[in-house]
């Protein structure tokens, strides 16, 4: 019997509560169930030929990836395939964040009538492929949406089976700037050294578009798309503050890829009447966003700029704007920009917030930060990752066992 804390260590929260992250997961439901309500959306059993049916999404445990499962499944009432690789709990020993996210989801669809399946694989393998493609056939459908929300430091070529590493660095010359402390508001100075040998190749490798395609390709062989299927993966642009290590640096070269393949993908959907898009979307506290020079202290600064203006948004607000306001439209189109992009970071990007941010930026010091950006907003998003300062958890109840979520 224990009570868990969250244990910290350099902006990376290495435990997880079981109750806590099964606890964020049912409010993120909840919350789209009441938006469904307030907005009237209607399923497809409910008579709205628009809403997709049977949804795929890759990645599917955690932040966008599982915002986009839960707003599919409780907002549309599609039935839903989730894969994500995690580290499974024991009685004794915690599970990873999305073992309990994906165990509370499957929970509360079924009890909502709608089929759930979480597969725990490998997304970038075959094996997980043929594994998806035998689970819709069990469904007796075929997907009309494909969410690919994958974000992993590795990825095994099915082909050649050479392993390759993705790193977030720069290009050119060094990164520097302030590193954030999001649980003491400590500020140190932190420098990403730049890009070296193959480290550009091997993150467009894991993190480009490639493993996408794939993914499409085969899914379409095995007869699983059904005509008119979406398809949509996830990007970030950003401000001028995290280009350097974001859009010019490693990841920027692979979102790059990501982005050209779209269009090739979305040449192959138009076939049965689909389309491919990337999603641009807003930047949020990740497990990665927290250990990168200067990208915590901005998100702090713009959280503060934005739900000022009553213009802020988290994982759950970001996909269901997307699904509402892009994806599934009155009139049937969806509004892009000139390259195709869905844009839901336009909100971020809005000039006046941008200036605002610009303002403050400068004059953030350790003894003002607190004072001068959300100090308070980032850290509970950063616990909430990890199932910690969630509302309406007793984090003094014993926890006897790590795989009960409640």
């Amino acid at each position: 019997m224990s009570i868990i804390k969250p244990m910290v260590r350099s902006n990376i929260c290495i435990n997880a509560h079981p109750i806590g992250c099964a606890k964020d997961t049912q409010n993120q439901i909840d919350w789209v169930v009441a938006q469904k309500a307030k907005k009237g959306i209607k399923s497809a059993k409910e008579g709205n030929a628009k809403a997709p049916k049977t949804v795929l999404v890759l990645g599917c445990s955690t932040g966008y990836g599982l915002a986009s499962r839960i707003t599919a499944a409780f907002e549309y009432g599609a039935d839903t395939i989730g894969v994500s690789f995690e580290k499974e709990a024991s009685e004794k020993k915690a599970g990873t964040p999305g073992w309990y996210n994906n165990k509370a989801f499957d929970k509360a669809a079924v009890k909502a009538g709608l089929k759930s399946v979480s597969l725990n694989m490998d997304a970038y393998s075959d094996e997980c492929r043929q594994a998806v493609i035998e689970e819709v056939k069990k469904f007796g459908a075929k997907f009309d949406l494909v969410v690919y929300s994958l974000a992993s430091p590795v990825r095994t070529d099915p082909d050649t089976k050479v392993m390759y590493r993705s790193v977030l660095k720069p290009v050119g010359k060094s990164f520097g700037g302030h590193a954030l402390d999001v649980m003491t508001g400590k500020l140190t100075f932190m420098e990403a050294q730049p890009a070296e040998g193959d480290d550009i190749a091997n993150t467009v490798k894991v993190m480009g578009g490639e493993d996408w395609e794939r993914w499409i390709k085969q899914l379409s062989e095995a007869d699983v798309l059904a005509d008119g299927c979406v398809t949509v993966a996830y990007s970030y642009i950003g401000p001028k503050y995290s280009h350097a290590v974001y859009r010019d640096g490693t990841i920027g070269a692979a979102k790059k890829d990501l982005e050209a393949r779209a269009h090739t993908i979305d040449a192959q959907l138009k076939k049965i009447g689909g389309a491919a898009y990337v999603s641009v979307n807003k930047g949020l506290i990740t497990r990665s966003s927290s250990v990168i020079p200067v990208i915590a202290e901005y998100l702090g600064c713009l959280f503060k700029v934005m739900k000022a203006k009553g213009t802020h948004e988290g994982c759950k607000e970001q996909i269901e704007r997307l699904f509402t306001e892009r994806l599934y439209t009155a009139d049937g189109k969806v509004p892009v920009d000139e390259e195709n992009r869905i844009r839901i970071d336009d909100w971020e990007l809005d000039p006046a917030v941008q200036a605002e941010v610009d303002k403050i930026m400068p004059k953030i010091t350790e003894e003002n930060v607190a004072e001068l950006i959300d100090l308070a907003g980032v850290r509970k998003d950063f616990l909430n990752i990890n199932g910690f300062d969630v509302d309406g958890v007793d984090y003094e109840k014993d926890v006897t066992d790590m795989t009960a979520i409640e």
